[in-house]
């Protein structure tokens, strides 16, 4: 997998639908009909945050993240990438 570039804008897929849960939430492509689980609220957040931040970066310290966390949320991004749920925005 490759590193995730914090330092970049990135969103959801446009044909990524989420459904919030109890556990966090659920994300489906309909693109390729994938499903992938977000197993927390604070991943579900992030990733909403990520529409409007100028960066994955400034996002994660709008929900709060820092230090020994950012780490494993930056390696959940990276997952949501390579499967193309999150794309890098363009202008």
């Amino acid at each position: 997998m490759h590193t995730f570039d914090l330092s970049r804008p990135w969103q959801l897929h446009p044909q990524v639908a989420v459904r919030p849960e109890p556990f966090g939430a659920l994300l489906y492509h309909f693109g390729t009909r994938r499903l992938s689980f977000l197993k927390d609220r604070t991943l579900l957040a992030l990733v909403q945050q990520l529409q409007t931040e100028p960066s994955a970066q400034s996002a994660c310290t709008a929900v709060g993240l820092n230090g020994a966390e950012l780490r494993r949320y930056e390696q959940a991004l990276g997952a949501l990438a390579a499967s193309s749920m999150v794309v890098e925005r363009t202008p």
